[in-house]
């Protein structure tokens, strides 16, 4: 009963967008993650999908792309990246209901995993966001301030349901390139996360433009498909 977690499939089998045009890297991208996946993962094993599933602009052209994820074995609980324009964040029961328990969605909830030592963790998380030169500084606080608030519901339905230990999941890094912490590192560290992990950033230049190892007491991730070579991570067992 494993817990692994991989982000930006990038999928477009309803020919939305290549991700071969990227380099090398992403070349035949999703038969590799397909045969990492079956290699490693078992029915009861869970996966963290951290967002950017697909390119899929609705529900029904991503539906290709969810039949992918389908067929791979494992729990699967999803986060929403910056292209899952499928996802509208305001109907999130109406996707969930759409699924039932075949795909987990995580915003402003949480889900329970429970490790070979028997310890009950909540599973947390949310898009989060980074300022990266695109928007203006004063947008880009509007959406951390949301972002930030979504993370706080789901650490705290995870307390209110009494549990105790957290690992926390994001789309977006914790901090940008000219942060050492934020409010997101701030958050976890105030609730007593073990674990950050986080996805989004791509290319060899961009892989440390966040934390990555130990810091403050927890454990930083990069789980970008790239940065894993299509290979999803172990984060727990």
């Amino acid at each position: 009963m494993a817990l692994y977690a991989i982000g930006d499939l990038h999928l477009s089998y309803g020919g939305q967008k290549s991700m071969d045009r990227f380099g090398h890297a992403w070349v035949d991208h999703e038969a590799r993650i397909r045969r990492n996946w079956i290699r490693k993962i078992t029915a009861e094993d869970t996966v963290m999908i951290l967002g950017d599933l697909s390119w899929a602009k609705s529900l029904e052209e991503a539906g290709p792309d969810f039949d992918y994820v389908l067929s791979l074995p494992g729990r699967k609980i999803m986060l929403r990246g910056n292209h899952d324009m499928f996802w509208n964040a305001k109907k999130t029961a109406k996707l969930q209901n759409a699924f039932g328990e075949q795909i987990l969605f995580l915003q402003n909830n949480y889900y329970e995993y429970v490790n070979a030592a028997g310890v009950r963790y909540a599973l947390v998380g949310t898009k989060g966001y980074t300022w990266e030169g695109k928007d203006t500084l004063d947008h880009a606080e509007k959406l951390v301030e949301r972002e930030t608030e979504r993370l706080r519901l789901s650490f705290d339905a995870a307390k209110e349901a009494g549990l105790t230990h957290f690992l926390c999941f994001l789309h977006y890094p914790p901090t940008n390139i000219y942060e050492k912490d934020s409010a997101f590192t701030r958050m976890a560290e105030a609730y007593g996360a073990e674990q950050v992990v986080y996805a989004h950033c791509h290319g060899t230049l961009r892989f440390h433009d966040s934390i990555r190892g130990m810091y403050h007491g927890i454990r930083y991730s990069l789980a970008s498909a790239d940065c894993l070579r299509m290979d999803p991570m172990l984060v727990m067992e």
